[in-house]
């Protein structure tokens, strides 16, 4: 598939474009650790987020145990500075199959494809690390963005509408992710660029994938739901962003950038 193809529900999904000035920013050298360093803390936090739904919602209490320590080796590497980051790759399998619980209502798929969501996560952040590596970015914990938790801070709180809200806001991160290494890729160097363009495959399908289960969950139309995180996502990357740079960051500084709907010959 080509990368016009990829992107075009991408960008049909998503209500606005990232800001030029978001870029021009990101682009820059001396932004390449912050980019790099936060884009690795992204591929973690999106397995955890995974992995949060189906140990909250569909798991075995033996399969939630396995969960936890599949990830264990990589939470100590990034909040814990234990450990070597090159040993890592070896510990992306899980040591069991994943048993849903006896009273979850939401059945296998959301395991599969929750479960498969996190192996991939984990090897990009995988990845990250040998692009860190060569490009000579020392690992240090940094803050994150106010993204995710402007998202999450909308979700409803009953069930099944929260856990709706919770795959829809996961989707929206998913495809922004994807827009984003395709706006920075032309303008980084060739091994960067390849590595990005190489990440577009599976980080949409991930999007894909988190539409899919919201809409099997709710048995019903969700595009009102969709409307209503578009127009918080859209605010979130197109208002002004006070805190550090990051990979979700808004609009840098003060600048506030009118919001056009994407189109689907948008350019990556």
């Amino acid at each position: 598939m080509t990368t016009e193809k990829l992107l075009s529900p991408i960008n049909h999904f998503l209500k606005c474009p990232s800001p030029q000035s978001w870029i021009d920013e990101a682009i820059k050298p001396a932004n390449l650790s912050v980019i790099l360093l936060d884009h690795l803390i992204c591929e973690l936090k999106a397995a955890q987020s995974a992995m949060f739904l189906i140990r909250r919602y569909a798991v075995d209490k033996e399969s939630s145990q396995a969960l936890l320590q599949w990830l264990k080796p990589y939470e100590d590497f990034t909040y814990r500075m234990q450990g070597d980051w090159r040993l890592l790759a070896k510990h992306n399998k899980l040591s069991k199959s994943m048993m849903p619980a006896q009273n979850s209502v939401y059945g296998q798929d959301l395991i599969d494809k929750m479960v498969m969501l996190i192996k991939e996560e984990l090897h990009h952040f995988y990845q990250v690390l040998e692009m860190m590596e060569y490009y000579q970015v020392p690992y240090e914990n940094i803050s994150s963005s106010r993204y995710a938790k402007g998202m999450l801070r909308h979700v409803k709180t009953h069930e099944p509408d929260a856990l709706i809200d919770k795959l829809i806001c996961g989707a929206f991160i998913e495809a922004r992710s994807c827009e984003r290494f395709a706006k920075l890729a032309p303008h980084v160097d060739t091994k960067l660029g390849d590595f990005y363009m190489s990440l577009l495959r599976s980080e949409a399908r991930h999007f894909e994938d988190y539409l899919v289960l919201a809409e099997s969950i709710a048995g019903n139309d969700i595009s009102a739901r969709v409307a209503v995180f578009a127009d918080v996502e859209a605010d979130l990357i197109h208002s002004s962003d006070s805190g550090e740079f990051r990979f979700h960051s808004g609009a840098p500084g003060s600048l506030i950038l009118p919001k056009t709907r994407l189109t689907n010959t948008t350019a990556a």
